[in-house]
C-alpha cells in the first residue's frame, strides 16, 4: 500500500509542471511551503489572541469618563447608561472587533468568542428595552425618549449580517444614541430628558434577568445527561399547553454544542455584572430603603465568581462526579445562585 502511494504521488508530479519546480526548483517549492506554513501559523496566532475575553472595568471610574466626554457631572442613571454604552463598544472594538459575521479566517472558524458576543448581547439587548419602555419614563402613558427609540431596535438588529448593512455599523449607531441620552440626562438644562430610578421599574427588568439566567443554568445543566420531571404547568390544576408531553423527559445538550453555551453564558455574565454593579450606583437609595443591599452584593459576588480563569484549552464536560471536571456545572452553580439572590432582590424591591 506505501509504494502504491508513493508511484501515484510520483505520477502526479511527474504530469505537473510548476514554475521554477523543474531540476534544481526545490528552492521554490520550500519557499511556498515556509510561506503557506508561516501564514497557517500567523492564522491560528491571530485567533487565539482574537479568542481572548475582554477584562472587567470599573464602573464609576467608566462613569467618571463617559461624563468626561460630555462635560457633565454625575447624575441617576449616568451609571447604567456608561455601563451599557462600555459594554456594547467592548462588543465592537474588543481584539478583532465583533467576529459574529466574520467570513473570512481566523473569525469564520471561532466560535467560542461568538457565543460570548451572544450572552452579551442579549443583556444589552434586554436593559436597552427596560431603558425605553421604563427607566425612562416616569409613567405608562409618558413619551418615549428619542435616543432610546433609535437604540433599542438597532440592538435588535440581525447579530450576523455581515454587509448591507453590517451589524457593526447599526450597533455603532445605537452606541451614538445612548452616548447622545447620556449627554441629555445628565445636562442640568435639559429636562425632557430623564432616568427614573425606582424600586418598580428595577423590578420589572430583574424579571427579565431572572427568566434569562434560568434558562441559562437549565442548558448549563444539561451538558450531562438528566432525567427530569416535567413542571411545566405545576401549580396550577387547570393549567394545560399545547402540545402533552411525557411526566419525565430526558434531556442533554449535545456535544458539540457544550462549549457554545458556556461561552453564552460567560458573555451574559459579563454584561450582567457590570450592569448590577451601575444599578449599585444608581439605585442605590431605593436598595438601601428596601434594605436590599445585601442581596444586590451577593448577586454581583456570585457573577464574579463565575468569571474566573478557565485554565484549561477546552472545556470539560465529565459526569457529576466523575474523574474530569464540568465547566458547564461549575458555571451553571454559580448562576443559580445569583438567580435565586435575584429572586429575593426582587421580593424585596415589591414589598410595600
Amino acid at each position: 500500500m506505501v509504494g502504491w502511494i508513493k508511484q501515484k504521488w510520483g505520477n502526479l508530479r511527474a504530469r505537473i509542471r510548476w514554475p521554477g519546480w523543474g531540476g534544481g526548483g526545490g528552492i521554490a517549492r520550500r519557499i511556498l511551503l515556509w510561506g503557506v506554513g508561516a501564514l497557517a501559523v500567523f492564522v491560528v496566532a491571530l485567533g487565539i489572541y482574537w479568542s481572548w475575553e475582554p477584562d472587567p472595568f470599573s464602573v464609576r471610574l467608566n462613569t467618571a469618563e463617559k461624563l468626561a466626554v460630555t462635560g457633565n457631572d454625575y447624575v441617576i442613571g449616568a451609571a447604567t447608561t456608561s455601563a451599557m454604552i462600555r459594554v456594547a463598544e467592548s462588543l465592537l472594538d474588543k481584539p478583532g472587533g465583533y467576529l459574529t459575521n466574520d467570513i473570512t479566517p481566523p473569525g469564520i472558524y471561532l466560535d467560542n468568542i461568538p457565543n460570548w458576543e451572544f450572552g452579551a448581547l442579549v443583556q444589552v439587548r434586554d436593559l436597552s428595552r427596560a431603558m425605553r419602555e421604563s427607566f425612562s419614563r416616569s409613567q405608562s402613558q409618558s413619551t418615549e425618549d428619542p435616543d432610546l427609540i433609535v437604540a433599542e431596535p438597532n440592538f435588535h438588529f440581525d447579530n450576523d449580517s455581515w454587509i448591507f448593512p453590517a451589524t457593526e455599523n447599526v450597533y455603532g449607531e445605537a452606541v451614538e444614541s445612548l452616548q447622545s441620552y447620556l449627554a441629555r440626562i445628565s445636562d442640568p438644562n435639559n429636562a425632557d430628558a430623564q432616568f427614573f430610578a425606582r424600586a418598580d421599574n428595577l423590578a420589572t427588568w430583574l424579571e427579565d434577568v431572572e427568566t434569562r439566567l434560568g434558562s441559562l443554568s437549565q442548558r448549563l445543566s444539561a451538558s450531562v445527561r438528566q432525567n427530569r420531571v416535567n413542571t411545566d404547568t405545576a401549580g396550577e390544576p387547570a393549567a394545560a399547553q399545547s402540545t402533552p408531553v411525557d411526566s419525565e423527559i430526558q434531556v442533554q445538550t449535545p456535544w458539540l454544542q457544550i462549549d457554545d453555551i458556556f461561552y453564552e453564558a460567560r458573555g451574559a455574565t459579563w454584561a450582567l455584572m457590570h450592569f448590577l454593579q451601575a444599578v449599585e450606583v444608581d439605585f442605590e437609595a431605593v436598595v438601601e430603603d428596601k434594605n436590599a443591599g445585601a442581596s444586590l452584593r451577593q448577586i454581583i459576588r456570585e457573577l464574579e465568581a463565575s468569571q474566573g480563569t478557565v485554565y484549561f484549552p477546552v472545556i470539560l464536560n465529565g459526569s457529576g462526579f466523575g474523574t474530569f471536571a464540568n465547566h458547564s456545572l461549575t458555571m451553571a452553580n454559580y448562576i443559580s445562585r445569583a438567580n435565586a439572590a435575584i429572586i429575593d432582590l426582587r421580593n424585596l424591591l415589591e414589598q410595600g
